[in-house]
């Protein structure tokens, strides 16, 4: 309880101040471009830092790594809310938080997959995979409006809750007696055939590494939809609460599907889980029809229903069969398939709403289409392993 309560509490903060920082560049710049590149740098600082998070995770104590994460968090969003307290805040002091935000996320994310194996039976993971997707629904629930009303209040006061959060859940951490690892022999290999070896192993596991390239594509698409929705938004003159309101929808949505996440995973299969979600990311092309932000809210909506369902079946799986000495490392691995496009989601967005928002949407819509046929025709996917040979492992 007291893992899940320091991670809820650290999504929280972080969901919180996601939408703030758009929407303090736009109250600066008035630039989606901008906006865009800020969203950017704190996305690629996660993919640059998750190959040296996952080898000290496997390395070094994992509960100690999540609170040192934490630390560097709250001192890096605690020092912009100062200085935009103090109106002395630029482009480049947002984006130097945004940085050290993604980099300390990356290690506490490398670590979080050890402490969940260390607290939760092999055959348990699957709903525990369910169950935290449906906690940081919760958090995307309640994040994106709570950041959005604070920022009404005062441009500070999303930075700060969020700096609050990240010392809270080191207060959680601290009270854990759980070790997050098992016992380890120290490893004499190099730096570089560790990190080999946490690749090897998930590319000679054909689901793993199928399912690890699919969501890592379809990561370009939901930060980007995500953050287009933000500035589409504000352009068709709704409040920074109401687009904060609008983006909880998706958090809304993933929260009801991991309460019926159980029902999925015993009525379907693998397969047909993972396909719902690729086919449910095409519904976006609706908005070049019906170009409004109240149809793009609604079109997430079928994606984030599957989402605890797929996380199950995926996450589940895959800390059960990985080794824990390889787990940091094999998690940086599919951390780094999975999300080295993922920045330029938002940059994209950022880019191409300066020209036109149905361009920007009929880029992802376009992904998502490919993404489904790639899914339907894997022979991976095709084969994908059932919820019994997890239990058997």
């Amino acid at each position: 309880m007291l893992l899940q309560t320091g991670q809820l509490l650290s999504n929280a903060g972080t969901q919180s101040a996601s939408i703030a920082y758009p929407l303090l560049v736009l109250a600066l710049t008035h630039s989606a471009a901008d906006a865009g590149i800020v969203a950017f740098v704190r996305s690629a600082a996660q993919v640059l830092s998750t190959l040296p998070a996952g080898l000290a995770a496997d390395r070094w104590p994992r509960k100690q790594l999540m609170i040192s994460a934490d630390g560097v968090r709250l001192a890096a969003v605690a020092a912009l809310g100062a200085a935009v307290l103090h109106h002395s805040v630029g482009l480049w002091a947002i984006a130097l938080a945004a940085f050290i935000e993604g980099s300390g996320t990356a290690l506490f994310a490398s670590a979080q997959a050890g402490a969940l194996r260390a607290v939760v039976s092999s055959t348990q993971l699957p709903a525990a995979a369910a169950a935290q997707t449906g906690r940081q629904a919760a958090v995307l629930l309640a994040g994106p409006p709570l950041g959005g009303a604070l920022f009404g209040v005062g441009r500070a006061l999303p930075f700060l809750a969020d700096g609050a959060s990240y010392l809270a859940s080191t207060g959680s951490l601290l009270a854990m007696r759980t070790p997050f690892q098992e016992q380890r022999q120290p490893d004499p290999a190099s730096a570089g055939r560790r990190v080999a070896e946490g690749f090897r192993f998930l590319w000679g596991q054909p689901f793993l590494r199928t399912t690890a390239l699919l969501f890592g594509v379809g990561n370009f698409i939901g930060p980007g939809v995500l953050f287009s929705l933000v500035v589409i938004g504000r352009r068709q003159g709704l409040s920074a609460g109401a687009v904060g309101g609008l983006a909880a929808t998706f958090g809304a949505s993933v929260l009801i599907g991991a309460a019926v996440s159980p029902l999925m995973r015993q009525a379907l299969s693998p397969r047909a889980v993972l396909l719902l979600e690729l086919w449910s990311g095409t519904a976006i092309a609706a908005f070049l029809v019906w170009p409004t932000v109240y149809v793009l809210a609604a079109c997430i909506v079928p994606t984030a229903l599957v989402i605890p369902s797929t996380d199950s079946v995926v996450h589940g799986y895959r800390v059960a069969m990985t080794p824990d000495r390889l787990l940091g490392r094999s998690e940086s691995a599919r951390s780094l398939l999975s999300l080295t496009i993922s920045p330029l989601g938002p940059l994209m967005a950022g880019l191409l709403l300066e020209a036109s928002a149905r361009a920007a949407i009929a880029l992802f819509a376009a992904v998502a289409l490919a993404l489904a046929l790639w899914g339907t025709a894997s022979p991976a996917v095709r084969a994908a392993p059932r919820l019994e040979a997890l239990r058997s492992t």
